[in-house]
Parts: structure tokens; C-alpha cells; sequence
């Protein structure tokens, strides 16, 4: 990794890109392929995957509340707002808003991602879904 490449500054470019849902902008992150979820995945079907939830939620929103550095592995707990407006999770939406914590973790290098993972609690995420 060059010495003049800022993890944190290219974090919150990422998340700005989410939180505009500019996913066709992924390449500015991530190459062709990366690992996610100790998966290989190409970028197509990483930006099918974000754009599937804000199919489902249009107001999806990722709050970033921590951030820790370790050379080039950045972990991030962000807390994820919106309102669904169709099916998600197999769940019909109830027309309430939605949060839930999401703690995920990132492998950077060469200026790009080279694995994603995240984990968020899927059975406190249902239960607002059927709220």
C-alpha cells in the first residue's frame, strides 16, 4: 500500500457513494473481483446486492458511529436507517422505519477493497419488518 494512501478518507468516500446509491461508482472501489464473505464475488454481483436493498428500502441510509485502522484492514460499526417499501427478508414491510447495528469488516490494498464482510442482526431486522 503507498504511504499517501488514506484509509479512512477512502472509507467515507465509500460510504458517500452508498448513501447516494451511486453503486455504478464501485469501480472507483473495488476491482473485478473481491472476497466477501470468504467468498470470491465479481463487481457485478456486489452492486446487484446494494442495489436489491435500496430496491427494497429507497431511503437506505448508512450512519458510521466507529472506525478502527490496523494497517490495511479497516473495521466499521455503522447503524443503517430506512423504510422499507416491498418485500425484504422474506418480511412485507409495515411502512415503519427500520435501524439496525452493522458491524463490518474490510481487507484494503492497492487503493481498492480486496475483501468485505459484514454481519448485522438479522432476527432483531425481521422483527422491525413485522413491527
Amino acid at each position: 500500500m503507498m504511504s499517501d494512501f488514506d484509509i479512512r478518507e477512502f472509507y467515507d468516500r465509500y460510504c458517500d457513494m452508498l448513501n447516494a446509491h451511486e453503486f455504478d461508482r464501485m469501480d472507483e472501489f473495488m476491482g473485478d473481483s473481491i472476497i466477501s464473505h470468504g467468498q470470491t464475488a465479481d463487481r457485478a454481483t456486489v452492486i446487484a446486492h446494494l442495489k436489491g436493498i435500496t430496491e427494497a428500502v429507497p431511503d437506505m441510509h448508512w450512519e458510521i458511529k466507529e472506525v478502527a485502522i490496523n494497517g490495511g484492514v479497516l473495521a466499521c460499526h455503522s447503524v443503517n436507517h430506512g423504510t422499507p417499501v416491498k418485500e425484504w427478508l422474506g418480511v412485507t414491510p409495515n411502512g415503519k422505519k427500520i435501524e439496525i447495528d452493522e458491524f463490518a469488516l474490510y481487507v484494503i490494498s492497492d487503493g481498492k477493497f480486496q475483501q468485505m464482510s459484514n454481519v448485522h442482526d438479522a432476527v432483531a431486522l425481521k422483527k422491525q419488518l413485522e413491527g
